[in-house]
């Protein structure tokens, strides 16, 4: 339970510097998504039913921020939570770089997907995909220079909720 409630905390924490930035960027029109980071440290490094758990919370939070449908997130969350999960294995997610790729691959899935999904309560869904695309853009520029300061505040989180029979 510990290493599910810190991992989830730590994802609230990204979550919330994430709704700065964008909240700072807003006079630029520029949106940071960096959903592909809040699922893969749940996806790679907890079980299955806790991992899940952490990721259906998130998607929960960032469902209650959306303007798109409540439990979108959450679905689609969900879902890339689950192939990783079966492909995490097969990935190389123990180095942090492998990590960094293979959120990069879920927010570019994640982001693409909610693009499809909003498109089309869009009064110019033709003109809107060039700003989709630069918003993609700085979103993976800005995951790849937040994730490894990510990937260790959650070996620090996980370290901490360690049990307490480790402290000694």
């Amino acid at each position: 339970m510990r290493p599910a409630l810190a991992t989830f905390l730590a994802g609230l924490a990204l979550w919330i510097l994430v709704a700065q930035a964008n909240h700072a960027l807003a006079g630029a029109h520029v949106y940071l998504f960096v959903g592909g980071l809040l699922v893969a440290p749940a996806a790679l490094v907890l079980p299955l039913p806790s991992g899940l758990a952490v990721t259906l919370l998130l998607g929960g939070v960032c469902d209650a921020n959306s303007l798109a449908p409540f439990g979108t997130h959450l679905l689609l969350f969900a879902t890339v939570h689950a192939v990783l999960c079966n492909l995490r294995d097969r990935l190389p997610h123990e180095e942090t770089t492998g990590r960094v790729v293979i959120a990069l691959f879920a927010n570019l899935a994640l982001f693409l997907a909610l693009s499809f999904l909003a498109i089309d309560r869009s009064p110019a869904p033709g003109a809107a995909w060039l700003r989709l695309f630069a918003d993609l853009a700085c979103s993976q520029v800005a995951l790849a220079v937040l994730a490894p300061w990510y990937f260790a505040l959650q070996a620090r989180a996980q370290a901490l909720a360690e049990p307490a029979a480790a402290w000694r």
